[in-house]
């Protein structure tokens, strides 16, 4: 598909929302049901949740390339950026928001929390996408920062739509992202390093390498002694407090702009509070564990519980937008640790897990998606245009998680049914159900010092505490090499070609993620038929 843009011109005034047009909203709608069904069939049979943001882009090219007139609105770009926000919205939400969190008291046999954690978790959910559109292109939330996924999905849509020696470059990144990934080679780590921070993109890796290393060669088991999560404790906080400082900050970095006004984060992060502390408050209401506390307790638990949605929500959205990956399993459990530790009953950890595992995945998704659209828009220059699509982004996304409310509801009756459920879940169970291990606390204390340093030496800029402690919670050897690998080979092109090469090399790590989401998502499906 070459030269698309000039079926553009209502777009790109700002005048234009695709979502008007009943064919358009019929073809939107039923991604979203395909995302949903598909988030939802393969976190319960293989414990994944792919990027499906890839297929909504090419679905929407497809369509396009039928020769009849109610196709050629899919030749916008824009459209297609609401093909894939539609599609990765419904993915995430379905399965990481909406099915593993009411799975938790599904497992551990509370079947009656199920139905107020359901709507907790919804809302939280549609809370969560709605806080990062306010904060997306913000001091804390820059659209600059790499969100590589986002890039992916844009460079994946430009050069479809522009052709020629994009096109090209894109299509061998894509094969050979699809050949690397066939080999067990994680290329969406690989393309990453060409775009993310360089920086925080080195913690990520030596991280990774840390965690891989670490029993084979010092005997260290890092993950048994809780270095990692007390690392993330210590490096979350300090990041918390970092982010309130920038907030606080009355001037600007002179060379940075940005498209929200300077106290925008500040509003959303109040509206946040309010909404967050009114969800945790419904649900101890619903969920009857009121009866389990003191007063002073269950006002302890809901405050504690807001607080852990915030931590948990900005801290897979800072890791995400740097990296890409985003350790939202991981960061809940560290929430729900320090909730055992604190002493909260089992019924109460149970709905503090699954509401604070419900905020992130939606609010990183959104990142990811906006940064798509950002660049595709021209990257703000009309600040008009770029706020018009933005907010029909949103409108997208939302209409994805509306479908993808009831979608999960009448599927998790047969999939529980089953007893198919995410295996994150049974880790969450178990953890409670095990409660607080001797050792624990003294663990996270200990560790909690080196990894704030670290996070104060590199700043809210590079995020080195956060991005280190991500990779010492994953547990792949090969991801550390391929980002280290390619942040090598990004400075030696860099130091031969200077400027003239980014481009380029940006357009080949695009394709290397998208050929890695494209093989991850294929591999899934037809692995999750077999079982």
């Amino acid at each position: 598909m070459t030269g698309n843009t000039g079926s553009d011109s209502r777009v790109t005034d700002g005048s234009y929302n695709p979502l008007k047009e009943i064919g358009t909203l019929a073809v939107m709608i039923l991604l979203s049901i395909l995302g949903a069904i598909i988030g939802v069939q393969l976190i319960t049979t293989l414990g994944v949740t792919p990027n499906t943001s890839i297929i909504g882009a090419l679905f929407a090219m497809l369509l396009a390339r039928i020769p009849m007139k109610a196709f050629q609105r899919y030749r916008s770009i824009h459209t297609q950026n609401l093909a894939q926000t539609v599609i990765s919205s419904a993915t995430f939400g379905a399965a990481n928001s909406l099915l593993m969190p009411i799975a938790i008291p599904y497992v551990m046999g509370q079947p009656q929390l199920i139905l107020p954690m359901f709507f907790g978790v919804s809302a939280a959910m549609l809370l969560d996408a709605y806080l990062l559109y306010r904060m997306f292109d913000t001091k804390v939330f820059p659209a600059s920062n790499a969100w590589p996924p986002g890039v992916a999905a844009a460079e994946a849509i430009k050069a479809g739509d522009k052709g020629g020696r994009e096109a090209w470059l894109l299509v061998v990144g894509v094969v050979v992202g699809l050949g690397g990934a066939m080999l067990k080679i994680p290329m969406a780590a690989f393309g990453t390093a060409f775009i993310g921070n360089i920086w925080a993109l080195g913690m990520f890796g030596i991280g990774l390498l840390i965690r891989a290393y670490a029993q084979p060669i010092a005997g260290v088991d890092i993950n048994a002694l809780y270095i990692p999560h007390g690392m993330m404790v210590g490096a979350g906080l300090v990041s918390l407090f970092q982010v309130i400082q920038v907030i606080r900050q009355k001037r600007a970095d002179a060379k940075a702009t940005f498209t929200q006004p300077g106290n925008e984060v500040r509003k959303a992060l109040g509206l946040g509070a309010v909404g967050y502390i009114a969800i945790a408050a419904a649900l101890a209401l619903a969920g009857g564990i009121y009866t389990e506390m003191t007063v002073s307790m269950l006002i302890g638990f809901i405050i504690y519980a807001a607080f852990a949605a915030f931590f948990h929500e900005l801290i897979v959205g800072i890791a995400a937008m740097h990296s890409g990956w985003f350790p939202a399993f991981a960061v809940a459990l560290i929430t729900l640790i320090v909730g055992i530790l604190i002493g909260f009953p089992p019924v109460a950890l149970c709905i503090l897990t699954g509401f604070t595992a419900a905020t992130g995945p939606a609010f990183a998704d959104m990142g990811f998606d906006l940064k798509a659209g950002f660049i595709l828009r021209g990257y703000g220059k009309d600040l008009q245009v770029e706020l018009a699509g933005r907010r029909i982004q949103l409108f997208a996304a939302l209409i994805a998680f509306l479908i993808a409310i009831p979608v999960v509801w009448f599927a998790h009756i047969g999939y529980f049914a089953q007893d198919l459920v995410p295996p994150v879940a049974r880790v969450y169970a178990k953890t409670i159900q095990a409660g607080a291990q001797p050792g624990i606390a003294h663990s996270l204390l200990i560790w909690a010092i080196p990894g704030a340093i670290i996070q104060l030496m590199g700043g809210p800029k590079r995020q080195l505490g956060v991005l280190l402690a991500t990779g010492l919670l994953i547990n792949s050897v090969m991801a550390g090499y391929a980002v280290v690998l390619g942040i090598v080979l990004r400075i030696l092109i860099i130091r031969i070609w200077g400027e003239k090469g980014r481009t380029p090399m940006e357009i080949l790590a695009a394709g290397f993620i998208a050929g890695d989401a494209l093989y991850s998502f294929f591999s899934s499906v037809f692995s999750s038929k077999g079982k």
